[in-house]
């Protein structure tokens, strides 16, 4: 990945993530060049954050603004709206419509906790009050047959109730919708007629899964985030084609795929990992093309570390994920996410122990070094006392100060300590870098991955600082730094195809499954799939349909998704899901009966993409930029180490570390006894421990 682009070929496409400290641009034009743009997110207003960095590109490029969108053929956005209505707690008042008899099963919830040792811990409120969960009399069987019509002055009553208390969403959520969602859409008509409202959110539309608790959970928390999430999706796409924009915009939702504006606006639930899942573009585009790559990805930014695997070039894709304690059913890519960014908190407790994050400063006031008010000291302040990165300007429009960074570190952590304000921050360092350690174990070892045989890849802004050091502690062979990584997400936006899932509850004996029914069952997942790609603008030969089944044994709550190919085999099927619940659980049931839970077709539009421009090889030694003093871990402390300007380094290039290298949005340091390698994509591979 490159940033040279010394000129603008149209048409070009533009991939924008809006994160807590920085919002990014990746521009790539139609020869596959490159140019990255940086500028301070606003968190007030996320979309300012997206005009603020458009607006700098153009200046940059000396363009109009509305010439720089007028030439844009494809606009990807990764939004934190959602992730934040939820956090904030700044949703919509929402209200729920249950069958009698479920009033209260969004607040019993499934009685299991996440840390069985905590039993003080509460819960997270509810986002419907029980006066505004609203019984209403029907019922729909085991079968999908209705045993009691639904009862329409039941319907009306709440309407009633929920005009008179402001209820600004409503959820619909009855038993056994995702078998027959024919009672929630004649409730859903009744509403539209009888209620002040316009937000209605149906169980069987937003996720027809089974389990009325996460299903109820699913549609209440797309009640309470459609009203902020929605309008703010359109209007930030109606301003955008006013200045210029030819099509609207796109926006990465959790399973890693982009989707338009108008395909998700009843569903905003699919947008709470907008932005970390275009790491799953971001992986792709790391990998050799058609190569089944082993990656591992460590994306440091300056609030969070989002952590995720790609196994034999598949990034994995589950149902369950828990947001703010919201247990929620919906397609999402597996990420680990930890408070440990760039801009993450050190603070010492009262027991005179160290600690780093999770809580980060922010993009105002930020690190101290910043100089826009903020005291506390930072992961970024750390970096700056040790000598890692330089003092002046910094991507994003923010120049670190030295002496603020130092003050900081001094006053609150190394005075408390009794320690060296060096010592103080190379402390940071390794207690930050031992927490990556462990979130990159949560998905790789505790899942069955041997990190030794995957390449990690550290990304974002801070990520290339520690990648080579997480990486020796893994065990791994190589860390992967991309040039681009202070835009990781922005560029996995531009290399995500379009995605759709569909899934449809299916439950059969694998072993005597009728196949004639089952082939019913994907061939009306798979013409829904057609019809919404053919929407996007995919016709057959850019559209891309696969199938999968969930499997379990009998009497096990979890399933497992096995993929199934050209024709269903059962035995094929059998063996694939036995080698995957051996990974992950340890153990199999040799001839055990397995049970089809659901069907799956996974819908892709196929987005063609052009090779970036080969830069030419090294011609001759690079030469440091300077000498500087750094400090490198325990054993080694301080050495002179040469700092060398990435734009210098060139494919086939080769450098044997201690070495800093800058790069215009992040700064890269290779370790002792590590060799550096500029790879054939011109990003910064390196060989972890391999000088003897």
């Amino acid at each position: 990945m490159t940033s040279s682009l010394p000129s603008l070929a149209a048409p070009w496409r533009i991939g924008v993530d809006v994160g807590g400290t920085f919002t990014d641009m990746v521009l790539r034009d139609a020869t596959g060049a490159v140019r990255i743009f940086k500028s301070p997110s606003v968190p007030a207003d996320p979309s300012e954050g997206v005009l603020g960095v458009l607006r700098l590109a153009a200046q940059q490029l000396d363009l109009p603004l509305s010439a720089l969108l007028r030439d844009c053929a494809l606009f990807v956005h990764g939004s934190t709206v959602a992730t934040n209505t939820i956090l904030e707690k700044k949703g919509a008042k929402v209200g729920l419509l249950t069958s009698a008899g479920f009033r209260d099963s969004l607040e019993i919830r499934r009685g299991i906790r996440e840390n069985q040792w905590d039993h003080r811990a509460p819960f997270p409120p509810v986002l419907a009050p029980r006066y505004l969960r609203l019984p209403v009399r029907g019922r729909i069987g085991a079968d999908g047959h209705e045993l009691a019509p639904l009862v329409s002055e039941d319907v009306d009553a709440a309407a009633k109730m929920f005009t008179d208390e402001g209820v600004e969403s409503v959820a619909v959520c009855l038993f056994n919708s995702f078998l027959d969602g024919g009672h929630e859409r004649a409730a859903g008509a009744r509403l539209s007629k009888s209620w002040a409202g316009q937000w209605i959110s149906l169980s069987s539309e937003v996720m027809p899964t089974m389990g009325e608790y996460e299903r109820s959970s699913t549609a209440v928390v797309n009640a309470y985030i459609a009203p902020k999430v929605t309008s703010y999706l359109k209007a930030l796409d109606q301003q955008l084609r006013q200045l210029g924009l030819p099509r609207s915009l796109l926006l990465l939702q959790s399973n890693g795929g982009a989707v338009s504006v108008d395909q998700v606006a009843s569903r905003p639930v699919m947008l709470v990992l907008s932005g970390p899942a275009a790491g799953v573009g971001a992986l792709k585009g790391c990998a050799a093309p058609g190569e089944a790559a082993n990656l591992i990805s460590m994306e440091i930014g300056g609030t969070s570390c989002d952590v995720m695997v790609m196994a034999k070039g598949e990034v994995p894709v589950a149902d369950e994920l828990v947001i703010d304690g919201y247990h929620l059913t919906t397609p999402s890519v597996e990420i680990h996410t930890v408070g440990a960014g760039g801009g993450a908190i050190a603070w010492v407790d009262d027991a005179g122990l160290l600690h780093v994050g999770p809580q980060g400063a922010g993009a105002r006031p930020g690190p101290a070094a910043y100089g826009l008010g903020g005291e506390n000291p930072t992961v970024t302040d750390a970096q700056l006392v040790l000598g890692r990165l330089r003092p002046g300007p910094l991507a994003g429009g923010v120049t670190l100060d030295g002496r603020l960074a130092r003050q900081a570190v001094e006053t609150k952590l190394a005075k408390p300590l009794g320690l060296s304000v060096e010592d103080a921050a190379s402390g940071v360092i390794r207690l930050l870098e031992q927490n990556l350690l462990h979130a990159v174990e949560r998905l790789s070892i505790e899942r069955g991955h041997d990190p030794a045989t995957f390449t990690l890849v550290a990304a974002g802004g801070a990520g290339p600082m520690h990648g080579a050091a997480v990486a020796r502690a893994l065990g791994a062979k190589r860390a992967l730094l991309p040039r681009a990584a202070g835009a990781f997400c922005a560029m996995g936006m531009l290399q995500s195809d379009v995605r759709q899932d569909y899934m449809h509850v299916f439950l059969a004996d694998l072993d005597t499954v009728d196949q004639a029914e089952l082939e019913a069952g994907f061939s009306e997942l798979e013409t829904r799939a057609r019809e919404a790609l053919g929407r996007e603008g995919f016709a057959n030969g850019t559209a891309v349909l696969s199938r999968e089944v969930d499997l379990r044994y009998d009497g096990q709550q979890w399933p497992v998704r096995v993929a199934l190919g050209a024709t269903f085999d059962a035995a094929a099927s059998r063996r694939t899901f036995e080698a995957e619940h051996q990974r992950l659980f340890g153990h199999i049931q040799p001839g055990g009966r397995l049970s089809i839970t659901a069907l799956r077709v996974i819908a892709r539009g196929v987005l063609d993409w052009t090779p970036p421009i080969a830069r030419s090889p090294q011609a001759a030694a690079p030469k440091p930029r300077e000498q500087r003093k750094v400090w490198i871990d325990p054993a080694h402390g301080w050495h002179d180490v040469p700092i060398y300007d990435g734009a210098e380094l060139r494919p086939g290039c080769t450098l044997d570390g201690p070495l800093l290298i800058e790069e215009r949005t992040t700064t890269a340091f290779v370790g002792p006894r590590d060799r550096l390698e500029v790879d054939q994509r011109d990003d910064f591979l390196v060989h972890v421990g391999a000088i003897a």
